[in-house]
């Protein structure tokens, strides 16, 4: 009896040591890590101090402790702002992804478009005019320049008369009739066909029409050269 409680007894003492050895070989295991940590932590902390020192050499006569100190002040007290700031960032971001296939239709949109200029002539025509600009800047001083500014309203007023229906259709009769009398230029003309044409009531309206026409123009050139005190 007394030699079973000794081989219990000392079955449990072997448990124990046997968990007291496996906790030393864990704490050195441990322990082991802690120090291999320790070695990789003080090369890399070396690296790191003698790097830092190496690129600060260049700026430490433009730094000061203080002003270190203050700038990691001022980023906590912006923490939020800083926090907004990525925010919109991130959101920046999301709508770039989001825009990036309808910036390339509209990309390829634009392109279709200006070769539909090209062909149409746009390009052309927008090239023609700047040479009518290259023109006048060589020809003409600042001065002149200026001046043809100043009458462009007087050259948009002259346009907007010409515009006018009434205005086309009064030239438009006006050529007509040329291109209707011309062939009378050729014809031999005597005094009686001409006073036979003069005693019509038409030919009469036309000659009172031409002399109204040269007396308005007269009496507003003459009102012209007096506002200019010419």
């Amino acid at each position: 009896m007394e030699n079973n409680e000794i081989r219990n007894y000392l079955s449990e003492i072997n448990k124990k040591l046997d968990l007291i050895v496996q906790e030393i070989d864990f704490q050195k295991k441990h322990r082991q890590e802690l120090e291999d940590l320790k070695e990789d932590l003080t090369r890399v902390g070396k690296n790191i101090y003698e790097t830092a020192v190496y690129e600060l050499e260049e700026v430490h006569d433009y730094i000061k402790t203080g002003d270190i100190y203050f700038l990691f002040k001022k980023i906590l007290r912006n923490i939020n702002n800083l926090t907004r700031l990525f925010e919109q960032i991130e959101n920046i971001r999301d709508f770039i992804q989001d825009f990036g296939p309808v910036s390339k239709e509209l990309f390829v949109d634009i392109m279709h478009k200006f070769d539909e200029f090209d062909r149409k002539g746009y390009f052309k025509f927008l090239k023609d005019i700047s040479k009518i600009f290259d023109v006048i800047v060589a020809n003409y001083s600042k001065e002149e320049i200026e001046d043809l500014i100043g009458k462009v309203e007087s050259f948009i007023q002259i346009f907007k008369k010409v515009s006018q229906q009434e205005t086309i259709d009064a030239i438009n009769n006006l050529l007509n009739s040329l291109i209707e009398t011309k062939p009378i230029l050729q014809e031999k003309v005597s005094f009686y066909k001409v006073y036979k044409e003069l005693k019509k009531p038409e030919v009469k309206k036309g000659i009172l029409f031409t002399l109204e026409i040269l007396k308005n123009f007269t009496e507003f050139q003459q009102k012209t050269k007096f506002k200019k005190g010419e």
